[in-house]
């Protein structure tokens, strides 16, 4: 698989994401990260050039981590192609991924300059919950699960609007309320975007198409990985 760490990377990885969490960006250092992990800071330099390069793949793993996890969810059950459980599905897996939500959220305490890194902007526009959203709106719309009376543009504005609200909303409350803020926010999709009249069919057809564009959009992500050097 393009981009897999040998164990020592995976090593220093882990430890720059325990610093990041507990201190932000700008309270990690790669002399931090060589002594967490063990080792020299020539050896951090191995792998990664810079910090930001070092951060930026945890960052990546992360909405890659969360790909995979969609991917395997949806493989399993097409059921889950529909909008009123892919899109609380959602919800609950960005919240679940500490990166993929400070990115989203522009969390520039937890991030410092990776929040106008330009491959941030394209991490996000790759695997971002939100643009995930925006993606797999046009196949809703062919296979009947979302209504097609509105212009592509405005119901994905609308999507987005309602999807970011749900996600800030919540981003500190407690279980029950967020279990709460999911069910309601299924039936706000279904509001907005109709009737899931799809059958068994479409249903697959949508399952497949959405799993396309995971994979597509994975690749990109895994092209912005820091190419390891094994020692």
């Amino acid at each position: 698989m393009p981009g897999t760490l040998p164990p020592k990377a995976a090593r220093l990885l882990a430890a720059a994401g325990e610093l990041l969490l507990a201190r932000g960006s700008k309270g990690v250092t790669i002399a931090e990260v060589a002594r967490k992990g063990h080792t020299g800071k020539g050896t951090v330099y191995l792998y990664w050039k810079t910090k930001e390069d070092l951060l930026l793949d945890l960052i990546c793993r992360d909405f890659l981590d969360l790909a995979g996890e969609l991917t395997d969810l949806l493989a399993g059950d097409h059921e889950l192609i529909r909008p009123s459980r892919l899109c609380p599905t959602l919800l609950d897996l960005a919240r679940a991924h500490p990166y993929v939500d400070a990115l989203r959220s522009n969390d520039a305490e937890l991030l410092g300059v990776l929040t106008t890194d330009d491959r941030s902007a394209t991490l996000l526009d790759a695997l971002g919950p939100d643009a995930l959203v925006r993606r797999i709106l046009p196949i809703w719309r062919t296979h009947l699960l979302a209504r097609t009376d509105w212009t592509v543009a405005d119901q994905t504005m609308a999507v987005n609007y309602l999807f970011s609200g749900v996600m800030t909303s919540t981003s500190d409350a407690p279980v029950e309320e967020v279990r709460e803020a999911n069910r309601v926010a299924a039936a706000a999709f279904t509001a907005l975007l109709g009737p899931e009249e799809a059958g068994a069919k479409e249903l697959r057809a949508a399952a497949e198409g959405a799993l396309g564009a995971l994979a597509e959009q994975r690749v990109t992500v895994t092209n912005l990985l820091s190419q390891p050097v094994p020692v």
